[in-house]
């Protein structure tokens, strides 16, 4: 499934580049427009994030996603992005989010989301890990909106929450994020080999046809594109006939 993305800050469509806050790009597009445009053209899923949340968790754009998520109605939506408490997932789910993206919260409080996976069910959760490739080929998880090296290893989590219900693992490779150049196609064949139940989200440098051709062709199940959507690359339409 091709899941197109938006990210926000301040209420403005924007992209990093490789997860750099001060390498960004607004575009101005209109949200809404955007979202039925998406829709109109067959989306079944919109991912969100909320780039302002994932930098600052005080500075979260509840009220401007509400907002959202309530002009939705015939498109599911997945977001995430400075999530931290079960307030937050209840306020979410209570505005219309089919899912809830958790990435630097599965890593600082374990046992909490352990506790998230069996109130709200493997549906509803998705697993988000930012990772960079070290020089030893080691997949590091990156938190808080990409500042922060864990120096945990994508597999250690992945193995973790496995018994706990994971289903939904969306996984980035931040030095090709916003950039245009490419997915990491050996990243996410290591993983399905490694995981095969589990439904993966690729994220992540689609810049043409062909890499979503590549990302379907190993089974990647799901592809997240922003930037290239936003910036016309191809169409949805387009991506979804691949």
């Amino acid at each position: 499934m091709i899941i197109p993305s938006l990210d926000f800050i301040n209420g403005k469509i924007v992209r990093l580049y490789k997860g750099n806050y001060n390498k960004k790009k607004y575009y101005y597009n209109n949200v809404f427009e955007t979202l039925s445009k998406y829709q109109s053209q067959g989306a079944n899923f919109v991912h969100l994030v909320d780039l302002n949340g994932a930098d600052n968790v005080k500075n979260k754009q509840n009220f401007f996603l509400k907002e959202i998520l309530s002009s939705v109605k015939k498109i599911n939506i997945q977001i995430g992005g400075g999530i931290r408490t079960q307030f937050d997932i209840d306020f979410l789910l209570e505005s219309g989010a089919k899912r809830i993206v958790l990435s630097s919260l599965a890593i600082n409080n374990k046992n909490f989301v352990k506790k998230i996976f069996t109130i709200y069910g493997s549906e509803c959760i998705v697993l988000a890990l930012d990772v960079k490739i070290n020089k030893k080929k080691k997949k590091e998880i990156y938190i808080n909106g990409w500042k922060i090296n864990t120096k945990i290893l994508l597999e250690d989590i992945i193995e973790y929450y496995l018994s706990f219900g994971l289903r939904y693992l969306l996984c980035t490779d931040i030095s090709k994020d916003g950039t245009l150049l490419g997915p990491n196609i050996n990243l996410y064949k290591e993983i399905l080999k490694k995981y095969p139940k589990i439904h993966l989200q690729s994220s992540g440098g689609v810049s043409n046809i062909n890499d979503i051709i590549l990302l379907k062709k190993i089974g990647v199940n799901d592809i997240i594109i922003g930037k290239a959507l936003l910036e016309e690359k191809f169409s949805f339409i387009e991506a979804n006939l691949c």
